[in-house]
């Protein structure tokens, strides 16, 4: 078709005009959801509350950089999510291809994908950790969404499209995983559902809540972010300021070794960029609403 190509192939992936007006193909999430907020006003997902807004950019990137390691440890760890994952994901590219071809991407993609499990975190010493952080974030969503549709309450922001875009196929694709969530929380399960289409959610009569008020619900899930995706993000930093190729740190009580990661590293710098254009009085205010929850540390190197 003549479309450029991204450096990574990923999806969702938009083709957008570039500073030169040059059509450039864009795939990292985060930052388009922020280029979409600053060009189409209304409907947006970022509270624009300061405060508030951390808290979603923290949620947001647990999801995207933290549940991605549930996604990709269930899809190619276990023999049943492995021999779906091999079937399935060459015939979404090519309905019209051959037996044969198939088997042949289905041979190619799971060797590739098995063999790189290592590079997000998952083996045989992590596994206990991300199973487990897997099921409680289960319980803890589900106790959150039984109270508030939304990760914020009556409308939905950038952490709820994060969550949802890994459980579209940790709750609704991978045998493994769905199978956990119907079982132990159903509510994500359908509510993985509900995400699919919000077009006809009115969301400009509803307020965002206070930091205060939202905290209050939220602290179960940065308790548990604190608990494994803090200590992760802060070793990984620390190995790549060190010159190392592999971070080995304790998460959740346990032993935790893999690759270090360049692009975490700038996750964790986004985070404390962002906490650092904070007023004295908001930091102050953020950091004791994140006082028992485990987070303090990721902004504690800048005070």
């Amino acid at each position: 078709m003549g479309l450029p190509t991204s450096k990574v192939a990923l999806l969702p992936t938009f083709y957008l005009p570039n500073e030169r007006g040059e059509l450039e193909a864009v795939v990292d999430s985060t930052p388009l959801i922020r280029r979409f907020e600053a060009a189409h006003p209304g409907r947006l997902t970022v509270p624009d509350d300061p405060i508030l807004s951390l808290i979603n950019d923290l949620i947001e990137d647990y999801a995207d950089e933290w549940l991605t390691k549930a996604m990709f440890h269930y899809r190619w760890y276990f023999a049943d999510d492995i021999e779906m994952a091999g079937k399935i994901l060459p015939r979404w590219r090519g309905l019209n291809a051959s037996d044969e071809s198939l088997a042949t991407m289905q041979r190619v993609i799971t060797e590739r994908q098995t063999s790189r499990l290592f590079l997000v975190g998952s083996n045989e010493i992590t596994a206990p950790v991300i199973e487990a952080s897997y099921q409680r974030f289960l319980t803890i969503f589900d106790d959150l969404i039984r109270d508030h549709r939304y990760v914020f309450g009556a409308r939905p922001s950038s952490a709820d499209f994060g969550l949802y875009a890994q459980l579209t196929q940790l709750a609704k694709f991978d045998p493994t995983p769905s199978a956990i969530c119907l079982s132990m929380a159903p509510r994500v399960y359908a509510w993985t559902d509900v995400m699919d289409d919000l077009s006809g959610v009115e969301v400009q009569d509803q307020p965002w809540p206070s930091a205060g008020d939202a905290a209050i619900w939220l602290t179960p899930l940065l308790t548990e972010i604190g608990r494994v995706y803090v200590p992760a993000l802060l070793a990984n930093a620390q190995a790549i300021a060190d010159g190392l190729t592999e971070m080995r740190t304790t998460i959740d009580e346990r032993d935790w070794v893999q690759p270090t990661f360049a692009y975490q590293a700038k996750c964790l710098a986004a985070l404390r960029s962002t906490f650092s254009a904070l007023t004295e009085v908001e930091q102050k205010a953020l950091l004791d609403l994140l006082q028992n929850t485990q987070c303090a540390p990721l902004f504690e190197t800048l005070k």
